[in-house]
């Protein structure tokens, strides 16, 4: 009975101790569903932070490298745009160039037809048309050997043509015309003033104006001929012509004073008894 009596204790011993282990078991499983919940939702946090670190990376990657490409295809169409404006540019100078060249061939061309066209003029003679094209060819691109050549054809042309027109005045004074030998002086001084006869022509022509009633026109020029006369010869002349002039219109002051100066600058003159006597006379009366 004692025996049956400790092994019935026995068996209650170990159904106890087997309840606390399988309490234990149970608070032990529990706790690590818990933990294993826990790590769970700490897993599937990181995954969803890597997941968005990682598209964050990506999306950024993504940006830079858009961003680099941009900057490259941006530098790659500055650059084409450079060099094509500057082959436009390039070629917009060829073109220009070609032009100018062109029309200096165009106008060297029609230089030389109006050079060849103006020499035969020379060669004929024609003075007045050689005197008359001259300002129209020296607009033309000449070479200053052909400049040089026509500008002494056009003065040699002005000379003859002055001489001309200066013998022409001399045969209407001689006759009377004062008119026609006042143009034909006037004609003669225009065409090449300083030439050898123009200091003549300017005494002839003031002789002219003065039987024209012009006195006033030929008081100037003959002051200048009496003063600064290239041809020594005239000088007289022009002085006492001068002094007639003023005496004409009545400028008794400057007609005394200018025969005085008459006097005593040409004591060898053939006037020197007419001026003698015209200042006197003016002394007398005025």
């Amino acid at each position: 009975m004692d025996q049956f009596d400790d092994e019935l204790r026995e068996i209650k011993r170990e159904i106890v101790e087997s309840r606390g282990l399988i309490i234990k078991t149970n608070n032990l499983t529990n706790a690590l569903a818990a933990d294993l919940k826990t790590i769970s939702k700490r897993q599937l946090g990181f995954e969803r932070r890597a997941f968005w670190n990682s598209a964050s990376a990506n999306l950024l990657f993504v940006l830079v490298v858009i961003g680099v490409v941009k900057l490259a295809w941006d530098a790659r169409i500055d650059s084409v745009q450079a060099d094509t404006k500057q082959a436009k540019e390039k070629i917009g100078k060829l073109e220009a160039d070609l032009k100018e060249m062109q029309r200096r061939a165009d106008d060297r061309t029609r230089a030389e037809s109006a050079a060849a066209a103006f020499y035969e003029l020379v060669r004929a003679g024609r003075r007045q048309e050689i005197i008359e094209g001259f300002e129209a060819l020296r607009k033309e691109p000449l070479s200053r050997a052909e400049i040089a050549f026509f500008t002494d054809a056009v003065d040699t042309a002005r000379a003859e043509l002055g001489i001309k027109s200066y013998q022409l005045g001399l045969d209407h004074l001689r006759t009377g015309r004062w008119h026609e030998a006042a143009v034909a002086f006037e004609e003669a001084i225009r065409l090449k003033e300083n030439a050898a006869h123009s200091p003549s022509a300017r005494l002839h022509l003031a002789r002219a104006y003065r039987k024209l009633n012009r006195q006033r026109d030929a008081i100037p020029m003959l002051m200048q001929l009496s003063e600064a006369s290239p041809d020594k010869e005239i000088t007289d002349d022009a002085m006492f012509l001068l002094c007639e002039c003023l005496v004409d219109i009545q400028a008794w002051n400057d007609a005394k004073t200018t025969l005085r100066a008459f006097i005593r600058r040409f004591p060898d003159s053939p006037f020197l008894n007419d001026a003698r006597m015209e200042l006197a006379d003016i002394s007398l009366k005025h």
